[in-house]
């Protein structure tokens, strides 16, 4: 990847230029900044610049070799280490790594959960093991093959056992000749404090509104409306908007969850069952992911509806058409209301993940919910 790809971030693509220039390029460095920001995307960008074979003031060539082989992550210099979910398969990135570089390839800008759905672990919980730590040892021993760097990119080191990360701090003391340490982390107050004194912090703050718009307008082709519609929604976080966007392409995106929504709040508030039973046969029809979607959509709904009525409504970042179905529909439910109803909506998610009848599952909730609007519950 090349700084060019990346949108914004102008003072942070200069600084580490700046630094290779000058020959002050710390050995390690700590790219720190929250969840679908620019840390990965310029980890890999310095990677390719650092072994371009034909350095520009500010960027990689893109051309050379050495690029070329960045651009498809399958340089021999360039190592990952990112967190796995046990399956059975092996613990070790190294299983994963053919996945990783398609994962990687087709966007930069990712989450843990994509990841772990993507290796079929959504359930389960990811982690970088003290054989992974081994696996550093080993493939840093070596010296580098056609770069003038070896590069070692560890995802989320916050997601390190205690075993993993003191053997990460003992190299971190020691570095191999000519190796470089690019850790990628959202979280860096659950590092070691040794860590993050042995590494370089290169904060990376979270895009714009019209950088995340420029972004889904430039590379995923979006309209300008859709674009700055779900640029506001993502609050930053490019993964999320990226996200978002590819759920707008399978039709089931923000405008078409809303306008479901709302229809079955409508129903469920005038008790109209026959309608609640035809919307209970559609919603069994949708795939899987939609159904998924559509409880997800439901809570973060729901969340904003007790924000509104808690007076925080400042922190609310809805179209237009959503904010004044929350002001409406906080007319009529309490916080108690929304208690239960969260607590339903989770349940129904926890049985939906378990292949339980989804027709069952939301002509039980549209029932419940009738029932319970129209019960006057404590404020």
């Amino acid at each position: 990847m090349q700084f060019f790809d990346i949108v914004g971030q102008t003072d942070t693509k200069e600084f580490l230029t700046r630094a290779v220039q000058t020959n002050h390029l710390a050995h390690a460095l700590l790219f720190d900044g929250p969840a679908g920001s620019a840390n990965l995307a310029l980890a890999l960008g310095l990677a390719q610049y650092v072994n371009c074979e034909a350095k520009q003031v500010n960027d990689s060539c893109g051309r050379c070799a050495s690029c070329q082989k960045m651009q498809k992550l399958v340089h021999p210099d360039l190592h990952f280490v990112f967190p796995v979910a046990n399956l059975g398969k092996g613990k070790n990135s190294e299983t994963y790594l053919p996945l990783w570089r398609t994962f990687l390839l087709e966007r930069s800008y990712r989450s843990l959960p994509n990841w772990l759905e993507t290796m079929g672990g959504d359930n389960k919980q990811g982690n970088i093991s003290a054989e992974e730590a081994r696996n550093i040892l080993q493939k840093l021993s070596l010296k580098a093959y056609e770069g003038a760097y070896k590069i070692m990119i560890i995802w989320l080191p916050e997601l390190m056992n205690v075993t993993s990360a003191n053997a990460l701090l003992k190299v971190l003391e020691e570095p191999p000749a000519q190796t470089l340490f690019l850790l990628v982390t959202n979280q860096s107050d659950k590092l070691l404090i040794t860590i993050l004194s042995r590494t370089q912090r290169v904060a990376v703050r979270a895009f714009t509104d019209e950088e995340v718009a420029t972004h889904l307008r430039q590379q995923q082709n979006l309209d300008e409306t859709t674009a700055r519609r779900i640029a506001y929604l993502a609050d930053g976080n490019l993964a999320e908007a990226l996200r978002l966007s590819s759920q707008d392409e399978k039709g089931v995106g923000m405008s078409q969850q809303h306008a479901w929504f709302a229809e079955w709040m409508r129903n469920c508030y005038k008790q109209d069952l026959t309608k609640l039973v035809k919307q209970a046969d559609q919603f069994d029809g949708f795939p899987k992911e939609k159904q998924k979607g559509l409880f997800e959509y439901s809570i973060r709904l729901y969340r904003d509806l007790f924000l509104w009525q808690q007076g925080a409504g400042e922190l609310l970042r809805l179209p237009d058409e959503e904010l004044s179905f929350v002001k409406n529909f906080a007319k009529v439910l309490t916080t108690a209301h929304i208690e239960h109803i969260v607590a339903d909506l989770n349940e129904a998610a926890y049985h939906l993940e378990r292949n339980a009848r989804a027709k069952m599952i939301l002509l039980d909730l549209s029932l419940t919910f009738s029932r319970l609007i129209k019960t006057k519950l404590p404020a």
